[in-house]
């Protein structure tokens, strides 16, 4: 029973907003790796609810080494991804949504795998904000959100 509480109090955490300088940071989760996998991606949604534009620029987490700010995209049929070095800016009232296929963190230099059903805590760097804590709900490897988990193909 009490691994029952603590296990939904922990879920809740890791749905639950974060709210700093006017950033609110919402629905973090990541897909869980294999293990020995060096990189993982993370997706999440920020609201500026300041009054003035923001520039997501980054993050650490003791799980990497680095965390960066990419982007995927698709260009003359092919999918690229590069890094996006001065930030994403996000002006008053704007929401920013990092997702699968578009702007993602890139946790670089994984310490450990991210197993499904764990939290992965993200401290993001915003150019106003500052520090905001983040916690990175981890979920399964072909899944397309925080609660659309689907379990892997074979």
């Amino acid at each position: 029973m009490l691994r029952h509480i603590a296990f939904s109090a922990a879920l809740l955490l890791a749905v639950s907003p974060a709210l700093a300088g006017g950033v609110e940071v919402s629905q973090a989760w990541s897909r869980a790796t294999v293990r020995g996998a060096s990189v993982a991606a993370g997706y999440l949604t920020v609201d500026n609810q300041g009054g003035a534009a923001d520039v997501l620029k980054g993050g650490v987490s003791d799980r990497a080494d680095r965390i960066e700010i990419h982007q995927s995209r698709e260009e003359n049929g092919i999918m690229t991804m590069r890094a996006v070095p001065k930030g994403i800016e996000i002006k008053p009232g704007q929401q920013l949504v990092l997702k699968p296929g578009g702007y993602h963190l890139m946790l670089i230099g994984l310490k450990s795998a991210f197993l499904p059903g764990e939290t992965v805590r993200v401290t993001l760097q915003f150019e106003k904000a500052g520090d905001v804590g983040a916690d990175f709900k981890v979920v399964g490897f072909g899944a397309t959100g925080p609660e659309g988990a689907k379990p892997a193909e074979k």
